[in-house]
């Protein structure tokens, strides 16, 4: 049995336009509060956007759809098939990539093991299109916007200038470089 969460998903929020800067950032803090959450309990979402999260009527933003979450392993190799993201929903056939393309990370986009930084760069995303609007990686189709998302550098002019930092660590390319925790961004 699941939580009944009434209220709009934050994609038909954003389909109305750009946030205001406060109202984006109370969103991106509970955003980043339920991704420690799971992140502390060993989940990986792996599927974080705007559809999949939804706004209560008191105005919090609520997480959903784990359908996609992977418990984090301390030793999955790049060539094991079952930690890898590149399996179809019924987990037999190599070569699909799960998730949503413009909000995929890049490791993720690649088909290598993720971690919980693969959702650090999905929260800069969906940051990113709160404040602007728009998403950062766009392609017209599939192979595009994953392109996209491996070779393009986000905008971040587009963006208040007092976020570009957060968001440059969260959309850094490389993992190694990319925050390490969401609970870092709450401070940034």
């Amino acid at each position: 049995i699941l939580e009944l969460v009434e209220g709009p998903p934050l994609a038909e929020h954003i389909a109305a336009g750009p946030l205001p800067a406060a109202e984006a950032l109370q969103i991106a803090r509970d955003i980043a509060e339920a991704l420690e959450y799971a992140h502390e309990r060993g989940i990986v979402h792996r599927d974080l956007k705007p559809a999949n999260i939804k706004l209560t009527m008191e105005g919090r933003a609520k997480l959903l759809d784990f359908g996609l979450a992977k418990a984090l392993e301390a030793e999955a190799t790049a060539g094991d098939l079952l930690s890898s993201p590149t399996l179809t929903l019924r987990a037999t056939t190599a070569g699909v990539v799960m998730g949503t393309p413009a909000y995929m990370s890049p490791e993720q986009a690649k088909g290598r093991t993720v971690d919980r930084r693969c959702d650090i760069w999905a929260f800069g995303v969906v940051l990113y299109e709160m404040l602007t609007g728009s998403r950062p990686f766009q392609g017209a189709d599939v192979t595009e916007t994953l392109a996209s998302v491996v070779r393009d550098a986000p905008d971040l002019s587009r963006v208040p200038s007092e976020l570009r930092h957060l968001l440059s660590r969260c959309l850094e390319k490389d993992p190694s470089r990319r925050l390490r925790h969401v609970g870092d961004a709450l401070e940034l």
